[in-house]
């Protein structure tokens, strides 16, 4: 019995492997028909895309361990670069079957829905996580690179599971547990990934909330970033306690300030 193009069409959406039936598609020479399955084999190149990356990132996790018993953090930041709101670093260690994490990937490489759902995720099935928020005035007090390090120590402090080895996203640790620092480590980890969606969707939730209490700066947009908006909204209205004072322009603006009080 032939089938009408919509019923090829809407069984090829719901198939996830090959099977024996689409010889018969192969052959059709139908336009729509081919289209459909053109379009099938791209989403399946795609899958199978994600799926090798997905087990490179597995492999390249278990690569630090000796044991399947031992335990790994990955280990990474969120919001080193904005003029206003914390730096968040989050520590992750992921169970040895990590199925349900298939598409994790660096969170910058993710839409904010798609981040919020593998957050949810990563909580309700990781074996330990842990997130730290490091204020403005600590960074302005410390300096960035010096806040970041201290809160993802922090971060691996916090973890209910003591790991046997840490991978850190560029960075190297003061802490007594073995570590390696990964350059562009959640590209290439699955733990590593991991921490950066959850230390950037929480700081997301940070500024959004931020926001309704400065609206001015738009920090729902930028996030803290120094967006045309946000440096005007600077000049128009100043700065507030969440910007940070070591950052441009702000520190200009501080120092301005002062010398007007001299």
């Amino acid at each position: 019995m032939v089938k009408t193009i919509k019923e090829i069409t809407e069984a090829l959406i719901e198939a996830h492997q090959y099977e024996s039936w689409m010889e018969d598609i192969k052959n059709d020479e139908r336009a729509g028909v081919q289209k459909a399955w053109k379009q099938w084999n791209n989403r399946m190149e795609k899958e199978e895309k994600k799926r090798q990356e997905h087990e490179s990132k597995v492999r390249f996790d278990a690569s630090f361990l000796s044991s399947p018993e031992q335990f790994l953090a990955g280990i990474d930041e969120a919001g080193r670069g904005p003029l206003a709101g914390p730096v968040v670093t989050a520590a992750v260690i992921l169970p040895q079957n990590c199925e349900k994490f298939l598409g994790i990937n660096d969170s910058k490489q993710l839409p904010k829905k798609a981040r919020e759902e593998f957050a949810k995720i990563i909580k309700d099935h990781a074996l330990a996580y842990s997130i730290h928020f490091q204020s403005a005035e600590v960074i302005d007090e410390l300096n960035i690179y010096e806040a970041t390090k201290q809160s993802m120590k922090k971060s691996v402090e916090n973890l209910k599971i003591c790991p046997d080895f840490c991978i850190v996203d560029a960075m190297t640790l003061p802490i007594d547990i073995p570590q390696n620092s990964i350059i562009k480590g959640d590209a290439k980890s699955l733990s590593i990934a991991a921490a950066s969606i959850l230390a950037k969707n929480a700081r997301d939730e940070y500024m959004e909330q931020l926001h309704e209490k400065y609206p001015a700066y738009g920090f729902d947009q930028n996030a803290g970033y120094g967006t045309k908006k946000h440096l005007e909204a600077l000049e128009q209205y100043g700065y507030m306690e969440e910007h940070r004072k070591s950052f441009e322009p702000i520190k200009s603006m501080v120092g301005a300030k002062e010398r007007v009080l001299i």
